[in-house]
């Protein structure tokens, strides 16, 4: 058998762009030409800042097997579940990002400039609010959007010396939207196709 080229054009770079949006903002049109998004994120949209490791996105299917006395084999697979989100840890250490991580709550401000005074109080159980949350690649090629978002991920806010920063880490789980998928996942370009 004849050695073949192994593809190894496309590789994906880079930690990209996360955004954040209240429920029921538009989503982006996601228009490509020259192979990448030439369209900017709707009004609404918000870029979250830097983070300290990128992002992660996560897909897992939860299974149960059929089994019969008379097979060793499983005679069928079937689906019991799936989730999907995304983690990260925010670096931008401020009470919006704050109230987003805790889906939802007050901000209430007082003077302004240097005399600004802001507090921030939680929402009450069973009052947080879900969101959406966005995802854009540095070579503009790949976006992945989900309209139904919630921070599920423990907060714990560590404070140490030196270089090591603070910083909000974030884990949320996407939900169902309207259309019934909890994300969209659009690329631009033949290489992404």
């Amino acid at each position: 058998m004849p050695a073949i080229a192994v593809p190894k054009n496309a590789l994906a770079f880079g930690a990209g762009y996360l955004y954040w949006a209240p429920l029921g903002t538009s989503v982006p049109a996601c228009t490509v030409a020259g192979g990448v998004f030439t369209d900017t994120w709707p009004v609404g949209w918000i870029p979250l800042g830097v983070t300290r490791e990128g992002h992660e996105f996560t897909y897992e299917i939860d299974t149960e097997t059929v089994e019969a006395a008379e097979y060793l084999d499983a005679l069928a697979t079937v689906t019991t579940g799936r989730s999907s989100g995304m983690s990260f840890d925010l670096m931008q250490v401020h009470l919006s990002n704050l109230k987003r991580a805790l889906n939802g709550g007050t901000i209430v401000t007082s003077g302004s400039g240097a005399t600004l005074r802001s507090e921030y109080t939680p929402p009450a159980v069973g009052q947080e609010v879900r969101s959406m949350l966005g995802w854009e690649s540095t070579d503009l090629t790949e976006r992945v959007y989900a309209e139904q978002a919630f921070q599920t991920g423990s907060l714990t806010i560590a404070r140490r010396k030196g270089a090591d920063n603070a910083s909000i880490p974030t884990q949320w789980t996407f939900e169902p939207a309207a259309d019934g998928q909890p994300f969209h996942h659009i690329t631009a370009g033949a290489i992404r196709g």
